[in-house]
């Protein structure tokens, strides 16, 4: 399966599960893998039969803008949904790193992959 990949998508988003958390927004990581078919887009150079990536870029923003999700799997899930709402998408993988969550570590991420026929997986 072809794929579209986004990386290092960054958005802001108020995100956690403590009160100080909760007070002012942060920023999160996403790295999105798209999977469908770009065969048709790829001969006939036409936008309408791929995913228009910047309007998904604006559609995940927004998300974390307007979300008040506690966990970021959470987010990872919806940002999946979202995803799979763009017709040619058949199966989306979706990585979420958080920061600066832990003390002595750079990051914590959740990834899961989500498929049309609604199976999933969560590493």
């Amino acid at each position: 399966m072809d794929k579209i990949i986004l990386r290092d998508l960054r958005v802001v988003t108020t995100i956690g599960t403590l009160p100080a958390e909760r007070r002012q927004q942060r920023e999160l990581l996403l790295n999105l893998e798209l999977e469908l078919d770009l065969n048709e887009a790829g001969t006939g150079d036409d936008l309408a039969r791929t995913v228009n990536y910047q309007m998904l870029e604006r559609q995940i923003l927004q998300l974390g803008a307007d979300s008040r999700f506690r966990l970021i799997e959470r987010f990872a899930a919806a940002t999946a949904e979202l995803c799979l709402s763009h017709a040619p998408v058949m199966a989306v993988e979706v990585t979420v790193d958080k920061p600066g969550a832990l003390a002595h570590t750079r990051s914590v991420a959740v990834k899961l992959r989500r498929e049309r026929n609604n199976q999933s997986t969560l590493s």
